[in-house]
C-alpha cells in the first residue's frame, strides 16, 4: 500500500519487524553485572531480563545474617534490572525519533 509521499506501508512493516527481532536478539546475547555489599552479592542478567547467574559470598553466609544476605540480593538484582533497562533504552533511542523515549 502506498501512501502519499511514496512511503509503502507493507515495506515498512517489514523492516520494523527486521528491527524488532534484531533487537530480541541483541537483548538475550546482552549480559550485564551488577553487585551490592561491596561484591558480597553479585549478578548476571541478560537483556530480557533473566537472571543467569547469581553468586553469594562464602563470607556473609558464615555470618549467618539472612536479612542482610536478602536485602543485598534484591539490591544487586535491582541494580541489574536497572542496566538492562539503561542498556534497552541506549538502543532504542538510537532507533526513534527524538523525544519519543
Amino acid at each position: 500500500m502506498k501512501l502519499p509521499g511514496g512511503f509503502d506501508l507493507n515495506s515498512m512493516m517489514q523492516q520494523a519487524q527486521k528491527m524488532q527481532e534484531q533487537m530480541g536478539r541483541e537483548m538475550k546475547e546482552t549480559v550485564v553485572d551488577a553487585s551490592a555489599g561491596g561484591g558480597a552479592v553479585s549478578v548476571k542478567m541478560r537483556g530480557d531480563f533473566e537472571v543467569v547467574e547469581l553468586i553469594i559470598s562464602p563470607d556473609i553466609v558464615k555470618d549467618g545474617d539472612v536479612e542482610m544476605i536478602q536485602d543485598l540480593t534484591v539490591a544487586a538484582l535491582n541494580e541489574a534490572h536497572r542496566k538492562v533497562e539503561e542498556s534497552l533504552k541506549g538502543k532504542l533511542g538510537g532507533m526513534l525519533p527524538p523525544g519519543l523515549m
